[in-house]
């Protein structure tokens, strides 16, 4: 029996060394973004741009830009209702092959639409038809429910997107149990497309409720008003790690046909704070 528990224990912490070592970081487009980001971040870490209506989607691109440039492989989100019509999106397309930008990740995007894209599944349609399109098209997934869509259209739409994306990345979540039904569910539903598991980094707590709320996930938020230990974790120096959450996903994470290949990490632009924190977690695997 103890060397079976053994056995189980080294097995989960491969899956989440794997999925440590297979990270990509989410940092938010401001004027000190650059400078951490070059400061903290290996080169052989993906850095992820989002896309927010009040700063507009140039400021997005400007910074995938530099820090292609910089060296880092750079994912710009092309929020579908920022984006007026194909042109533009030829001109999006352009502008990053000149940057060596080959990925991108589109989310619908929570703005009023300014053009034709009320939807990610219309500019998804839109990028195929781009004479040189982008080798690899991320998509999102809704571990908990959506605020404004059910659950049922919301895995309905990926296996829609499923010849458009080439890979799914999963909403902020705070609920292991959550994720681990989700991906079950996806993958009965035939969605195949490899999943990056989405998680925050250590951030205040404060910081990281406030950010949550203006994001849009509230079942998370009321998921760690029910559970004090969230908060004391998150209380604790240094934020909450995602340590446990992590422990908690591996069950999941190394069977195959979840088709789990690594993390999208929220870092909330704590970006020095989250790559010590995966470095001392990858020293202690």
């Amino acid at each position: 029996m103890r060397n079976k528990l053994q056995r189980g224990r080294q097995t989960r912490d491969q899956a989440i060394k794997r999925l440590l070592e297979h990270a990509r970081y989410e940092v938010l487009p401001t004027a000190t973004t650059e400078e951490k980001v070059l400061a903290a971040v290996p080169r052989d870490i993906a850095v992820t741009v989002t896309a927010s209506a009040s700063k507009g989607l140039e400021a997005t691109l400007a910074l995938s830009e530099s820090l292609s440039r910089a060296g880092y492989t750079v994912v710009p989100h092309l929020a579908a209702r920022m984006i007026h019509d194909f042109a533009e999106v030829e001109e999006i397309r352009a502008r990053l092959g000149e940057a060596g930008i080959t990925g991108v990740f589109v989310p619908g995007g929570d703005a009023d639409p300014v053009g034709v894209y009320p939807d990610s599944f219309s500019l998804l349609e839109d990028l195929h038809r781009l004479e040189h399109p982008f080798t690899h098209v991320g998509i999102t997934g809704y571990p908990e429910t959506h605020p404004k869509i059910h659950d049922d259209l919301t895995v309905q739409a990926m296996w829609d997107k499923r010849r458009h994306a080439t890979h799914i990345v999963s909403n902020l979540t705070f609920d292991a149990g959550a994720v681990k039904a989700w991906v079950e569910r996806m993958r009965a539903r035939g969605i195949t497309q490899p999943l990056l598991l989405g998680l925050p980094g250590p951030i205040d707590r404060a910081k990281l409720l406030t950010m949550a709320g203006k994001i849009g996930v509230g079942e998370s938020t009321r998921f760690l008003t029910k559970n004090a230990g969230f908060f004391a974790k998150l209380a604790a120096p240094g934020g909450w790690t995602g340590q446990k959450f992590l422990e908690e996903c591996a069950t999941v994470a190394m069977k195959p046909e979840s088709f789990v290949e690594g993390l999208h990490v929220f870092t909330f632009n704590q970006v020095q704070q989250t790559e010590d924190w995966r470095q001392e977690l990858l020293t202690r695997l």
